[in-house]
């Protein structure tokens, strides 16, 4: 009973964190019970009101993100390629968006402030062992890094969100925002260059003129 109790609540705060990153945290807590196929009362046995799952939810994405970070650094002994590597993980369990949308809503208690710390401490690790190494700049701070990697990974809206049904897109772009963060020329493979005549067309405006320096 325990695992499928578990099971249960980790299906509700996967589906919260993607309604609450399309809808924002103010969506119906309806959506998330569909997304996340169980019934109300399992929700609401388990996270009573709207706090309860925000603060589940940024409490066990903080945890996630510092699991992320110390993941990446014993599996690649290249400082660099390991905050590349947190990063990466970062986008493919959304956490960056989610977290700084929903706690604007919380007051920060012993729990939460006790994961955020320990987050911060070992994203921290990796960023400084970057920078010793000469692999990243040393002007770099880790809101710069975690600001840049929400503004990134955040989901396109409307049409444009078809550029990136598979996630591919976002990891490009972040490769890319990464390779801005190096004192050199990265030796990473982002993927195709994405033109301005994809946008346009994702956006539903195929015949828009488009100007010639953008098309690239």
């Amino acid at each position: 009973m325990r695992a499928d109790a578990e099971r249960s609540r980790r299906r509700i705060l996967d589906a919260a964190c993607e309604v609450f990153l399309e809808r924002g945290p103010d969506a119906p807590l309806d959506a998330v019970v569909r997304r996340a196929g169980v019934g109300p009362g399992t929700l609401y046995r388990r996270f009573p009101d709207r706090e309860a799952l925000v603060r589940a939810l940024v409490t066990d994405l903080l945890t996630r993100l510092a699991e992320a970070a110390v993941r990446a650094r014993e599996d690649e002994p290249d400082p660099y390629r390991a905050l590349r590597r947190f990063v990466h993980a970062a986008a493919d369990l959304r956490m960056g968006a989610a977290i700084v949308v929903l706690l604007e809503r919380l007051v920060v208690d012993e729990e939460l402030a006790a994961a955020r710390s320990a987050a911060v401490a070992a994203v921290g690790e990796l960023l400084r062992a970057a920078q010793d190494t000469g692999r990243l700049r040393t002007d770099v701070g880790m809101g710069d890094l975690v600001l840049l990697c929400v503004r990134v990974s955040r989901p396109l809206p409307g049409g444009l969100a078809a550029l990136d049904a598979d996630g591919t897109l976002v990891h490009r772009h972040l490769d890319l925002a990464l390779a801005g963060l190096r004192p050199g020329a990265s030796d990473e493979q982002p993927g195709e260059p994405l033109t301005f005549d994809q946008v346009i067309a994702a956006a539903g405006r195929p015949g828009e003129p488009v100007v010639a320096e953008w098309a690239g």
